[in-house]
């Protein structure tokens, strides 16, 4: 699903829904079932959507609408790939260079203990 996402800081509800294709009575319910998905609201109460929450709204529609998972489902999928986030851009050596960093926080936490 490739969507050409506008460069902005913030959007509108109406936009979003015309961005993703989801209506906006949905993404307002997605809001209160999935915690993650919460728009900052500006001072006139109005959703102010970043483009990482477009984003996510685009995953969740693929979940839901294209590989039929529940609501249950989704709320799971997302926490799983939050927790583990994908490194398949990340070469072996910016992996082991990332290996040896948390080796050597290690070291210092343990010496300031």
């Amino acid at each position: 699903m490739n969507v050409e996402i506008p460069d902005k800081l913030f959007f509108k509800i109406g936009e979003v829904a015309s961005i993703t294709g989801v209506k906006p009575h949905v993404l307002r319910y997605w809001e209160s079932e999935f915690g993650s998905f919460t728009p900052a609201k500006s001072r006139t109460k109005q959703r102010q959507y970043q483009k990482k929450d477009i984003e996510l709204v685009l995953t969740l529609k693929d979940l839901l609408y294209s590989q039929g998972f529940t609501i249950a489902g989704a709320r799971k999928a997302i926490r799983s790939s939050k927790k583990h986030p994908k490194t398949e851009n990340t070469s072996p050596n910016d992996r082991e260079l990332l290996l040896g960093l948390r080796d050597e926080l290690r070291a210092l936490r343990s010496s300031l203990k």
